[in-house]
């Protein structure tokens, strides 16, 4: 495993970090035991960070990953966790937004906690666009200030953002006080977006994690969960490109982390997996090189849906039942999707 300084942040991370989402069953319903075997795995391996949040199956995935932690010299990793969005356990997509600065900090540590240290290595301000952007602002600004405070109170180390819109990247990149930033979806084999940010980000020493190599689910080999906003034609495209890496003995899944992981330009490429077996091979993928000849091809057929903008608040609310705007939740929350292919 090769290794890279995120930024400015004082850290280097491994080229390959874990994503801790699926320990919380967003991806489907996790063995424990499993999940705890993936965490040792990824250590082993040579993967030494790992980020997680308190939305996650409403604070399983840091509960898991707090017990596979435990015992591990604090010194060997780094940890990062997400504040501002909260999920009830077992609804998938109900979801309470609060980025005041209590709720910021009771949130760090109650996460604390759970994951046993009383030291994070980044706090990410999360999904401050959901609910139609109306938490937005709030989040920029009493938000931004209360990560601040705990970056030099010594409890923090790194003020970050885990968000999907481009304009707020830009935004954020641009005029925020950010140290690091989980820029998700944005550098797959359908969308290369997360390149505009490059030359700001190494002016300003913001260290970019590249999330969602697997593209919440798209590039997988199997079909995208109910909550991903693509349409039946998005859809269709997926499948194709899926049909062609089949018919020349490569899975679509492969090629994604590949080309994912593999551009020097980000330091570390984030992915989630609650199976050991995932890890492993997702690390031996990361060391092959890959077909340029059929990545040329299947980016042929993606064309259609290149560096398209999905709207998952729109598609999460469409399922929950939920109207984002009154704050009502429907009784019918929505189900937790599957573990696309063991690995995304």
């Amino acid at each position: 495993m090769k290794f890279n300084p995120l930024g400015k942040t004082g850290m280097t991370v491994s080229r390959l970090s874990f994503g801790a989402s699926a320990l919380g069953g967003v991806y489907g319903n996790v063995d424990e035991a499993e999940g705890i075997r993936a965490v040792h795995t990824a250590l082993d391996l040579g993967i030494n960070y790992f980020d997680v949040a308190p939305a996650y199956g409403g604070s399983l995935a840091e509960t898991v990953l707090g017990k596979a932690l435990k015992g591990i010299p604090r010194g060997q990793y780094y940890l990062s966790t997400k504040v501002g969005k909260y999920t009830q356990p077992g609804a998938y997509g109900n979801d309470s937004l609060d980025y005041s600065r209590a709720r910021i900090r009771a949130s760090l540590d109650e996460s604390e906690g759970r994951l046993g240290t009383d030291y994070v290595d980044i706090i990410h301000l999360h999904d401050f666009e959901y609910q139609q952007r109306r938490h937005t602002e709030w989040a920029l600004s009493e938000g931004v200030t209360a990560l601040l405070e705990l970056k030099q109170e010594g409890r923090i180390g790194n003020v970050s953002f885990g968000i999907y819109p481009m304009d707020l990247w830009h935004r954020i990149f641009n005029t925020l006080p950010a140290d690091a930033g989980l820029v998700h979806n944005h550098y797959t084999l359908h969308d290369s977006r997360a390149l505009e940010l490059l030359s700001v980000a190494k002016e300003k020493g913001i260290g970019i994690i590249n999330g969602s190599p697997f593209g919440s689910g798209l590039l997988t080999g199997r079909e995208a969960p109910d909550w991903h906003p693509a349409t039946v034609e998005d859809r269709r495209c997926f499948r194709e490109a899926c049909a062609l890496c089949e018919r020349r003995g490569v899975l679509i899944s492969k090629l994604a982390l590949q080309f994912s992981s593999q551009n020097a330009d980000f330091p570390t490429t984030l992915f989630s997996s609650s199976r050991s077996e995932s890890v492993r091979r997702n690390v031996a993928w990361h060391e092959e090189p890959f077909d340029a000849t059929l990545l040329a091809e299947v980016q042929r057929i993606l064309a259609p849906v290149r560096d398209k903008q999905w709207h998952y608040d729109a598609a999460i609310e469409r399922l929950t039942g939920q109207s984002r705007r009154s704050g009502k939740p429907d009784s019918l929350p929505l189900t937790a999707p599957h573990e696309p292919a063991r690995s995304a």
